[in-house]
């Protein structure tokens, strides 16, 4: 359910947005918080934290809409604000947009903008989550986590969540570009960079696209983990679908022929997942370590071009859904028994 601030202090303005609303908040879809001005707004904004968006008015006793935006600005810069007000002119859309407005609706209020506007703004709110989500799940700055960035990140929670370990029940996929090591001997470094690059952008393509997160970049490699309902399931579909799609790229240019193939291992099983790393140098890796781990990485060791490899367990569990084949036993580094290992095919 999103939650709305409405600041004004036009009292009529309560009852219009409750009886417009009235649908949304009956399907708890919103929940609307009322402020008649902009210190009022700040006490509510100190006691519930959980708001999404603000809708405010700029002329109010006290403290007007302006001056809110900017202290707002100064407290949460995640936090997104619709001006609405009869001060239409450009002077005073401009300052609001300067301060950091998401948008301005002008008095006398067209509702059906205002519907849209709203949504439009909710939907923005969603996305900079899902962001802040995929920031910490794919380790974009999971290794630079200081105080600034976790101000920036504007929620303790989020803070907390760093700092969590906890055993998981996952999948992982170590996916490895065959063959790359002899390019990056051979071409210029800016050539290998945008090679490497264009068949990352693929391969983590597929792996969002059923749910999964990418974990690392190792050299010329990408670990993947899915976790959550069918989450062995939904890394063969996405190691499938970047076999396919790797498979049909071209060459990278007329001077380079290198034609690129992935070699991928897949297992599944308890790992820990957790802050990895030295916090003294303020270097930590959000991961997932164990046994589960390490032997997806070693299924991968001896897969070859256009495979995957995975073992007897995760064969047991998918052979339903999937066409594999065996491919015998094989010896994994650390196992006291040979393991029993299968190709998925399709």
């Amino acid at each position: 359910m999103a939650k709305i601030m409405v600041v004004d202090d036009e009292v009529d303005l309560e009852m219009l947005i409750k009886q417009k609303f009235r649908q949304k908040i009956r399907e708890k879809e919103y929940e609307f918080v009322f402020a008649g001005n902009g210190r009022l707004a700040l006490e509510k904004l100190a006691e519930e934290k959980d708001i999404d968006i603000i809708l405010s008015d700029i002329n109010m006793p006290e403290m007007d809409g302006l001056t809110l935006l900017s202290k707002i600005n100064e407290q949460n810069a995640l936090l997104r604000t619709v001006i609405i007000s009869a001060y239409g002119d450009m002077q005073n859309i401009r300052a609001a947009m300067n301060l950091g407005a998401f948008d301005f609706v002008t008095k006398p209020i067209d509702f059906t903008d205002l519907e849209v506007t709203v949504a439009k703004t909710l939907k923005d709110v969603q996305h900079m989550k899902d962001t802040l989500e995929a920031v910490r799940e794919n380790n974009i700055l999971k290794m630079y986590v200081d105080q600034n960035v976790l101000n920036f990140m504007g929620s303790r929670e989020f803070e907390k969540s760093l700092s969590s370990n906890e055993t998981i029940d996952g999948t992982v996929a170590f996916i490895d570009i065959c063959g790359f090591t002899s390019i990056s001997e051979t071409e210029q470094p800016d050539i290998v960079v945008k090679m490497l690059n264009s068949y990352f952008e693929i391969i983590v393509k597929e792996i969002i696209s059923q749910k999964g997160h990418v974990d690392k970049f190792i050299g010329d490699a990408v670990m993947a983990v899915f976790r959550g309902e069918y989450h062995l399931d939904r890394a063969v579909d996405a190691c499938l679908a970047v076999i396919t799609e790797i498979e049909k790229c071209p060459p990278f240019s007329a001077d380079v022929s290198f034609k690129p193939h992935v070699a991928i291992g897949i297992n599944s099983g308890e790992m820990i997942s957790g802050n990895i790393g030295s916090s003294s140098l303020r270097r930590l890796d959000y991961t997932v370590i164990g046994d589960s781990v390490n032997t997806a990485q070693r299924l991968q060791s001896i897969a070859g071009p256009g495979e995957i490899i995975i073992n007897k367990d995760s064969y047991e569990k998918i052979k339903e859904f999937f066409q594999c084949e065996p491919k015998g036993s094989v010896s994994l580094k650390h196992k006291a028994n040979p393991e029993e290992i299968y190709r998925v095919v399709k």
